[in-house]
């Protein structure tokens, strides 16, 4: 009885190691360049696009490898133009990326895990398991699907990146850099790593690995609130890692790599919005160099939170800028559509 080999995803080697395998087969070095260029340049998701290939040569690599790419299996279309989609894996499972337009920009929102093991308590996914990690590849092929969506939709490119979707950017380190590399890369889709930004709930030890490995895109925090008490409540991380830790590795991090770390805030009412948590915001602030994106919420059935009144948001961004803080209001985007972290794919796999 004979076993079947297992198909070998072909995105998991490098450039060099695709030419080790093609000149032991008798193939020539410089193939491995074209097809690293189709998979990397060109995103493409099949052997039988890359035309520059013999025949021959696109049924060995069929014969041996596979490439798990994804495909769109819902999408969400809002009245503000943000389009959601819900992107099916190799494996059947379910991650969720956004396209956010704007008037200057057209941002992408991908996913890092399936899943998260974080459990924040205002956030979809947090009410999910984390089943696993996304490869490289599969965090790639989210931009290429939404940057085709914003030229498609709005005949405009993509700009801007953000690792705000499913799961915890820095609990899957090295595929989240390894998708950068790709994303920035000359020989990938040459976006600039200025129009990146990475954000973390607060894993204090691997800020600073970012700091060491001196990454280039931004770094952003989910604060939300800037005392620890009121911060353990929400986010359980925080008691691992507390404000002090995290303040000590975002000033670390600020001096590596020059670039000033950005707080998001979620405004809940009548939990973190009054001028008090205004003002820790603030004192937070004078301790690490940060700009402050003020986030209005999109509710979610398992949790209580509400989006705090207009007035009072008005008031806590008033406070911040009176006292120098440089604040940015985003307000909220899909609210006719399942628009928050994880709110489609929950739904979807349920």
């Amino acid at each position: 009885m004979t076993t079947i080999q297992q198909k070998q995803d072909i995105r998991k080697l490098n450039v060099d190691q695709i030419k080790t395998w093609m000149t032991e087969r008798g193939e020539k070095a410089f193939r491995a360049k074209q097809i690293y260029e189709w998979i990397w340049k060109k995103s493409a998701h099949s052997f039988e696009e890359m035309t520059n290939l013999s025949l021959a040569t696109r049924q060995l690599m069929n014969e041996h490898f596979v490439i798990h790419s994804l495909e769109v299996a819902k999408k969400q279309h809002s009245n503000d133009g943000t389009i959601k989609s819900a992107f099916k894996l190799f494996d059947g499972n379910l991650v969720e990326g956004v396209l956010i337009p704007a008037a200057d920009r057209m941002t992408a929102c991908v996913s890092s895990q399936v899943g998260c093991s974080l459990t924040c308590k205002f956030c979809a996914t947090g009410y999910m398991d984390r089943k696993r990690n996304l490869e490289a590849g599969e965090i790639y092929d989210q931009v290429v699907a939404i940057a085709r969506q914003a030229e498609a939709t709005f005949n405009a490119p993509l700009t801007n990146i953000v690792y705000m979707g499913m799961g915890e950017p820095l609990l899957n380190y090295a595929n989240v850099l390894q998708s950068i590399e790709y994303i920035t890369s000359p020989e990938g889709l040459n976006m600039s790593p200025k129009r990146i930004t990475v954000s973390t709930a607060g894993i204090a030890k691997m800020i600073k690995k970012l700091a060491d490995d001196e990454v280039r895109f931004r770094l952003a925090l989910s604060l939300h609130a800037a005392n620890d008490e009121k911060r353990n409540q929400i986010m359980p991380i925080n008691e691992s890692n507390s404000l002090d830790n995290l303040a000590e590795a975002l000033n670390y991090f600020y001096k590596k790599t020059g670039n000033r770390i950005t707080f998001e805030y979620i405004v809940f009412n009548n939990f973190n919005d009054t001028l008090q948590d205004a003002r820790e915001l603030w004192e937070f602030c004078k301790r690490v160099p940060a700009r402050v994106n003020i986030i209005e919420y999109n509710p979610i059935a398992e949790a209580d939170f509400k989006n705090t009144e207009a007035d009072r948001l008005d008031k806590f961004a008033a406070f911040l800028e009176d006292r120098g803080v440089s604040v940015h209001v985003r307000r909220s985007r899909g609210k006719d559509i399942d628009a928050a972290c994880g709110q489609l794919a929950n739904k979807e796999t349920n």
